[in-house]
């Protein structure tokens, strides 16, 4: 799991400082939210995941309620988040900090990028769950020259941010149909056209990043597959609990009858 250079790295932190922070003026009447894959009991996509979000997204956002040493729960050895997964001086049992300073970023990209640990679970809306938000914002960049990066997006129209994935998804065209309604003509979103390829074919990219976003969900809240076998059990346990209590007050009330 080799880490990738420190500009690319410092470029998904812009993308994600201004996206994720401004997620919440995202295109209202935009295209629905794609449903991210459910790979929260999938280890070996947590663990790319994993990989992903240090090489990617770590120099620039914090994930500051999460040790490095929680990664053993994804099946991960010590040795095996030392060797690849710890970025500069940082110890196993420290928490995931930001390489870069914040005033810096402050200054590079006009706001300090946010803390990851719960964005998974921040950005749930009607349109779907926080996941089904980051799954689909990462997909939906297009090439768009009239902008300072040369980029937009779908679900976040005129973002600030370039799309700093795009050797690995390629360059895409949105393609749109001309509505009329009421006497007015409207412009829907129907697809995508392929430009440029990338690294990777589109279903390979589109695997990527549910792994990404199924580590950011995973991450929000660690325990969550615990809890639900411990619910489980609970449940099963007051549903056997009721049964006897039912059949004890039947036998204590059968002779005073």
């Amino acid at each position: 799991m080799k880490i990738i250079g420190f500009a690319k790295k410092i470029a998904l932190g812009a993308a994600l400082a201004f996206g994720v922070t401004l997620g919440v003026h995202a295109n209202v009447g935009g295209p629905a939210w794609d449903k991210a894959p459910n790979n929260i009991n999938d280890m070996a996509a947590l663990q790319n995941g994993a990989k992903l979000f240090v090489n990617y997204c770590l120099n620039c956002h914090s994930a500051a309620f999460m040790r490095y040493n929680r990664l053993q729960d994804l099946g991960l050895t010590p040795e095996q988040i030392k060797s690849n997964l710890l970025v500069t001086n940082a110890k196993i049992g420290d928490t995931m900090k930001a390489a870069i300073d914040p005033q810096q970023a402050k200054a590079w990209f006009g706001v300090n990028p946010p803390d990851l640990t719960v964005i998974a679970r921040s950005r749930a809306g009607t349109a779907g769950t926080g996941a089904d938000y980051l799954y689909t914002y990462m997909r939906t960049f297009y090439k768009d020259d009239t902008k300072p990066t040369g980029w937009n997006n779908i679900v976040f129209p005129n973002v600030a941010m370039p799309h700093v994935l795009w050797e690995l998804q390629g360059e895409r065209r949105p393609v749109y149909e001309e509505v009329k309604e009421h006497g007015a003509a409207a412009h829907v979103f129907k697809g995508w056209e392929q430009v440029k390829a990338g690294s990777m074919t589109p279903q390979q990219y589109d695997q990527a990043v549910g792994d990404l976003v199924g580590y950011l969900q995973w991450m929000g809240e660690p325990v969550q597959n615990t809890r639900v076998r411990v619910g489980i059990w609970v449940l099963l346990f007051l549903a056997v609990f009721t049964f006897c209590a039912w059949r004890l007050n039947a036998a204590y009330w059968k002779d005073i009858k």
